[in-house]
């Protein structure tokens, strides 16, 4: 029990490391995330901006969100294929 708490705990970590981005049209807004699923930053082009148009700044900006948190998950699986493997003794 006790290596599986530690495994957790080192998983927690290596997730936390793990930086991801997810980007909308051309990059003009830019997100970061964590394979924890935490969204760490977004970047919003000011030309974006300065157009004024919010419903497209809201639009990319869920786009870059749900692209950066689907990255982020996929980390997140790849990470917990690669714990399991070392738990049960063998890879996946």
């Amino acid at each position: 029990m006790d290596k599986l708490q530690a495994t957790q705990g080192d998983l927690k970590q290596k997730l936390d490391s793990i930086i991801v981005d997810g980007q909308a049209e051309n990059g003009l807004v830019k997100v970061a995330a964590n394979a924890n699923g935490e969204v760490l930053q977004i970047n919003i082009e000011k030309s974006l901006v300065d157009e004024g148009d919010k419903d497209a700044l809201e639009e990319l900006t869920l786009v870059a969100v749900n692209r950066a948190l689907q990255k982020a998950n996929e980390a997140k699986e790849e990470e917990m294929r690669k714990i399991a493997g070392d738990l049960l003794g063998g890879g996946f």
